[in-house]
């Protein structure tokens, strides 16, 4: 009996990561940014591969499969059709984009492979390299770990290669995507559109966003679902392109937007935090958590499933999540802790151990299959005691 090892890797957007499943089980996984420091790193993994390699006394040539969070190629063609209907508006950002997918990102694969003979020189890994799809990889990372045998899987976030938001029945160890809604309409891109407009860095400024809501009151919570988006009964949405710049600009918001709500893009520089801010932290916040309860009830109804699972950086949101859990619209809810790009790594690792490999999901009772998220590098006292020596500190 052969172990099988399966590395999960994300990368090349923001959060690159990488996980280890050993027959299933999720032995290790660690973001890129805890080895380089840099927050949202979205540089090869290949400190977290290194550390994962070491810390189960493994090599890559152990490593059956090689499994890429999502298809760049899906991707590529997206933004090229985004571009193409958009145009000629939008030249400036296509001419910005276009050459890094023709020099790098189309070539993922071979980068990917390049990126892994760094850690080993003798290995070619060509032939065991996968690339699964970014929202699966999402719903993966939720349901796979969770412990229900059966459960609705939602998934939202900016855009993966088509879709902004998918929903998913999962049972025993089959997951399959029922509905999904595309590119540009999206809850993740809306909430990152005003994470810009008030001065905050998009793709990792948006908890800032998050934490300011509650300081101000949702004033302007009629005005977003007048002008900006337009919510079906289901849940389901479209957004008015009208104000956004996201398709074809360098920016998320444009003019139309900041005359809409009357100011211009907050300067993180030299702009202090008013409370009109405030006002708008608060507005967008409450519109996001009542269009994803809106979209929880409807799933409830429609498919009468008792358990929730939550992944793509929308159920970063702790709280929406807060709001599904207290109105108790499921018995039971489970949200992948890594819900953002990062935990594509382990999504995309289960995704290939059980609907490829065609394996059981591993059902526990008691607790989920993150092991309380303590997957990353641990210290021991005395390297700690050793560490802070070396640098001659005061401690207690």
């Amino acid at each position: 009996y052969m172990d099988i090892y399966i590395l999960g890797i994300s990368s090349y957007y923001h959060d690159s990561a990488a996980a280890l499943l050993k027959n299933g089980e999720i032995l290790s996984a660690v973001q890129e940014e805890r080895f380089t420091r840099k927050k949202h790193d979205d540089s090869f993994p290949i400190n977290s591969i290194k550390y994962i390699l070491t810390e189960n006394s493994i090599s890559l040539s152990d490593i059956n499969h090689v499994v890429f969070y999502e298809k760049p190629f899906l991707k590529f063609e997206r933004l090229l059709e985004t571009y193409l209907s958009f145009a000629p508006k939008g030249f400036l950002s296509f001419s910005k984009s276009m050459p890094i997918w023709v020099k790098q990102k189309l070539f993922m694969k071979d980068m990917i492979l390049k990126s892994l003979k760094e850690i080993d020189s003798d290995l070619n890994l060509s032939n065991k390299l996968y690339f699964s799809e970014h929202h699966l990889s999402h719903a993966a990372s939720a349901y796979f770990p969770s412990n229900f045998s059966e459960a609705l899987v939602l998934t939202a976030d900016g855009v993966g290669e088509y879709a902004t938001t998918t929903v998913a029945i999962a049972k025993e160890n089959k997951l399959e995507i029922k509905k999904e809604i595309s590119f540009p309409h999206s809850l993740g891109l809306l909430y990152s559109a005003f994470t810009y407009y008030l001065g905050f860095k998009v793709n990792g400024g948006e908890y800032k966003l998050m934490g300011l809501a509650p300081y101000g009151e949702p004033k302007f919570k009629e005005k977003i679902y007048k002008y900006l988006i337009d919510v079906k009964n289901d849940g389901s949405f479209n957004l008015n392109q009208e104000y956004f710049n996201y398709c074809t600009g360098l920016t998320m918001t444009n003019e139309k937007f900041n005359s809409l709500f009357g100011n211009p893009v907050r300067n993180p520089e030299k702009d202090d935090i008013t409370q009109f801010h405030m006002d708008m932290a608060s507005s967008i916040q409450k519109v996001i958590e009542e269009i994803i309860l809106n979209i929880a009830r409807d799933l409830k109804n429609e498919f009468n499933i008792k358990n929730l699972c939550l992944a793509g950086g929308v159920a970063l949101n702790c709280v929406a999540n807060g709001k599904i859990y207290k109105e108790k619209i499921f018995e039971n809810i489970f949200v992948q802790p890594a819900a953002g790009d990062a935990g594509g790594a382990i999504g995309a690792a289960l995704a290939f151990w059980h609907l490829e490999l065609n394996k059981k999901k591993p059902y526990n009772k008691t607790r989920d299959n993150m092991k309380g998220s303590y997957l990353g590098p641990s210290f021991s006292d005395s390297q700690i005691k050793h560490s802070l020596n070396e640098l001659g500190a005061i401690y207690e």
